[in-house]
């Protein structure tokens, strides 16, 4: 590949692209309306087991980060990859857990192929996709769409605005579960006992 020439300032391209996400993440804002969210987060209220996020990926790495999300507060959680799930990965989950299955198309075969699996174990089946009409949607027992229309890149094809939106959302609804179970700093310092964080949370108990 060759590099195109242009001037050195270089922080126009990375404004318009930062920008792009931006606008991604307003509009997936402006789309937090429905009772979807709802059914969710009463959802994962009230989990028996433990919440498992599977993708693969982009999506799978997003994946790995809302299970440690979930984990440090206050609902136990651990990332699948589908490929792997379906090679033995699926003897980890039990009947009383809840499995996100994350895929922006909600097409992708890796992340399509367990889903008759885990409906023999009888778990909870959430999808977060970007299409309502994907066959992950219908084959869930909730869908959660996060709207994309476009990603950042001038090319609209690697995963930017997709993975930031599915990020975000599983943040927010982290957070939202973690203070509706009125999850403690003090919790968290349990949690989270390494590092400067965990040092710092440590010292403020032993006051």
């Amino acid at each position: 590949m060759e590099v195109v020439q242009m001037s050195k300032d270089y922080s126009a391209l990375v404004h318009g692209f930062m920008q792009s996400e931006i606008d991604a993440l307003q509009e997936i804002d402006s789309s937090v309306t429905d009772n979807n969210y709802n059914d969710v987060i009463d959802t994962l209220l009230n989990i028996d087991g433990k919440l498992i996020f599977m993708g693969v990926g982009k999506s799978g790495l997003i994946g790995r980060k809302l299970a440690a999300t979930f984990s440090s507060t206050g609902t136990p959680s651990f990332f699948v990859h589908a490929t792997e799930s379906v090679h033995g990965d699926l003897g980890m989950i039990q009947k009383n857990d809840t499995v996100v299955l994350i895929s922006n198309s909600g097409e992708t075969k890796e992340i399509l192929a367990p889903i008759p699996s885990l409906k023999r174990i009888g778990t909870k089946l959430i999808a977060f996709t970007g299409k309502d009409t994907s066959s992950l949607a219908k084959q869930c027992d909730l869908t959660l769409v996060i709207p994309i229309d476009h990603e950042a890149d001038k090319l609209n094809l690697a995963p930017t605005n997709s993975s930031t939106g599915v990020l975000v959302v599983g943040d927010s609804i982290a957070c939202t579960v973690s203070e509706l179970k009125g999850f403690t700093k003090e919790n968290f310092a349990t949690f989270h006992p390494g590092g400067a964080l965990g040092k710092k949370l440590l010292k403020s108990q032993s006051v």
